[in-house]
């Protein structure tokens, strides 16, 4: 297997995080990873951020409907879209796939929290000041695995077809 299929088959959503500081090799990589993504007409609306102020984690766990464990965390990725590109959507999600894989490559576990039409979008989006133009796509919290689960996976033969659906 390649060093690319192995990051990917290995990443694992992490919720249990070591009290370990990212280093700035890895959150610069990410980043730069994360710019790197497919975008429609290279449009590249997005702006990605990060938190690591354990006051702040603790106010965006207490927004987030499914990420309270974004508190524990050493640090979180946030990515927005600019509203008005007609596929920010589709392209911060690609951004968010390459921000977390590379984090991977790092060996730092993350766990894609979503942002897009979250009730809480809006607050996290105004405590981390960015202008109203763009809108949450997704929250990335991210460190060192305190702990990792293997969820099964479907059998590749019970979800793919080729040419048609049968």
């Amino acid at each position: 297997m390649n060093l690319g299929v192995t990051i990917i088959k290995g990443r694992r959503s992490v919720r249990k995080y070591k009290d370990t500081p990212l280093p700035e090799e890895a959150i610069h990589h990410a980043f730069d990873c994360a710019k790197f993504a497919p975008t429609a007409r290279n449009g590249q609306p997005w702006v990605f951020g990060i938190v690591q102020n354990r006051e702040t984690l603790a106010t965006i766990a207490g927004l987030a409907t499914h990420g309270k464990f974004i508190k524990d965390a050493p640090a979180c990725f946030a990515v927005f879209g600019l509203r008005d590109e007609k596929f920010y959507v589709e392209d911060c999600c690609a951004a968010t796939e390459n921000l977390i894989l590379a984090l991977w490559s790092y060996g730092i576990g993350s766990c894609w929290v979503a942002g897009d039409k979250m009730d809480y979008a809006g607050d996290v989006r105004a405590l981390l000041k960015v202008p109203d133009e763009y809108a949450l796509v997704s929250l990335i919290p991210a460190g060192y695995p305190q702990e990792m689960t293997i969820p099964p996976k479907k059998e590749l033969e019970d979800i793919i077809f080729r040419e048609e659906y049968k």
